[in-house]
């Protein structure tokens, strides 16, 4: 079965080389503070690579403000621009829908940035789905931990593996479970803190983790404040984590990308959600401060 459809998560929606403009490395007021602080000891994602898989070339377009004035343009302009903002040092590509090809890997560390899923009627085995190229080398990457993918929960407010309202499910999601380098991101409303009263929450539309203890094991949330940036959604959590990695991998230069997935997924905090359980939130928020923290990971 091959009739599924790739929908970006923040809205209705190549390996192409499609140029972005080069961002002056300023820390926003919708970043965690810890990417400053990673920034401040050298640490910015070079040597890396991060392709974001996403739609540059559709008439669908979104208004949001990353703190460098507001623009209008589509889904993938946005979550690269929030990659290569997040790790200004990473070499940060662009892969379009309508490229179907396998996903090529650089030398180094490589990030793989899904902000989509691919969707079709509940009820088929993962052994059913006829994968694309580039799907298909993905989810090899990720089961053999040859890069890591970073995959956005998705916006229907179920578990990760779960069936939408309209009777979908994410097949792409589900393909990831139990993969040694993926990891799944939900969205917070905003960063949290370990401050009771700041404690931060699960997005209303986020998917959570569910009881699946694969799926909590591999995801992790951070903040997505729509009131700063205009932009909301899984779509804008996963660029995020995707720079943090990349931001592990500058550190970390002779880590495997499974040690880096693993190094971030067991620090993550759980102190600063409100409420916290492994069901909603999976290991907690992403912690660039204390994946950063040891000399080496193993």
């Amino acid at each position: 079965m091959n009739h599924m459809k790739a929908i970006a998560f923040a809205g209705l929606l190549t390996l192409a080389a499609i140029p972005f403009a080069t961002h002056a490395q300023t820390a926003q007021s919708w970043m965690h503070s810890d990417v400053k602080s990673a920034w401040s000891q050298g640490y910015k994602g070079q040597g890396t690579t991060i392709t974001v898989i996403d739609d540059y070339t559709s008439n669908s377009m979104l208004t949001g403000n990353f703190g460098t004035g507001t623009k209008t343009q589509r889904h993938g302009d946005f979550t690269l621009l929030e990659a290569s903002m997040v790790a200004p040092s990473a070499n940060v590509r662009a892969m379009d829908f309508s490229n179907t090809g396998a996903v090529g890997l650089n030398k180094g560390l490589n990030v793989l940035n899904a902000s989509y899923g691919m969707y079709a009627a509940n009820g088929y085995a993962n052994n059913q789905i006829g994968w694309s190229g580039r799907e298909a080398s993905m989810i090899s990457y990720a089961k053999t931990g040859a890069a890591v993918v970073v995959k956005a929960a998705g916006n229907d407010s179920v578990a990760v593996t779960g069936v939408n309202s309209a009777g979908n499910a994410d097949y792409l999601n589900r393909a990831l479970v139990g993969a040694q380098s993926a990891i799944f991101v939900g969205a917070l409303s905003r960063n949290g803190s370990n401050m009771i009263l700041s404690q931060a929450s699960l997005a209303s539309y986020s998917n959570f983790a569910g009881s699946d203890k694969s799926v909590q094991n591999n995801f992790v949330v951070v903040g997505v404040d729509s009131s700063q940036t205009r932009l909301q959604g899984t779509s804008f959590a996963a660029p995020i984590v995707s720079g943090y990695v990349a931001i592990l991998g500058s550190k970390f230069t002779q880590a495997s990308a499974t040690q880096i997935t693993n190094q971030l997924l067991n620090t993550a905090r759980t102190d600063t959600i409100a409420n916290y359980n492994a069901a909603t939130h999976g290991r907690g928020e992403a912690s660039l401060s204390r994946a950063l923290a040891p000399v080496a990971i193993k």
